[in-house]
């Protein structure tokens, strides 16, 4: 079997909230137990995160029916607060994301290995929709 440079996937949001609470919504396990989720009938009912280089996040990941579940685990890379994180996923396959201040608004883009098991565009749909999910969560928390 070849030996191929892995796909890189993008899926990005422009969230209509200040840096400091995009980032406090993306890196604090009370609020990523809820938006990390591809779809309504899945759910993250824990998460850990020791956002530091070298530092371990983990996020659990089920159905919501019990049929199914796994965890989504890693080391960080690089932590540049408001601006970086990078981190490497279980399977050795690299994620970074971006945090850029529009000035009361803040453009989040993550770009991630695609793992060869499923169609890229599969996974970039799966990807969004959770970057999707994160949006309207930040965005919610920015009205309420």
């Amino acid at each position: 079997m070849e030996t191929s440079k892995s796909t890189k996937v993008t899926v990005q949001a422009v969230v209509k909230a200040p840096i400091e609470q995009v980032w406090s919504y993306w890196t604090e396990p009370k609020h990523i137990t809820k938006w990390n989720q591809a779809s309504e009938d899945w759910h993250a009912p824990r998460a850990e995160n020791d956002l530091r280089a070298g530092g371990k996040f983990l996020t659990r990941m089920e159905a919501k029916d019990g049929s199914m579940g796994f965890d989504f685990f890693g080391v960080y890379d690089e932590v540049q607060q408001h601006e970086l994180i990078s981190y490497t996923i279980e399977d050795g396959r690299k994620v970074e994301i971006t945090f850029e201040d529009l000035g009361g608004e803040t453009k989040v883009v993550e770009t991630f290995d695609a793992e060869s098991t499923h169609p890229v565009e599969f996974q970039q749909a799966g990807w969004q929709a959770i970057m999707d999910n994160f949006k309207q969560y930040t965005e919610e928390g920015v009205q309420g």
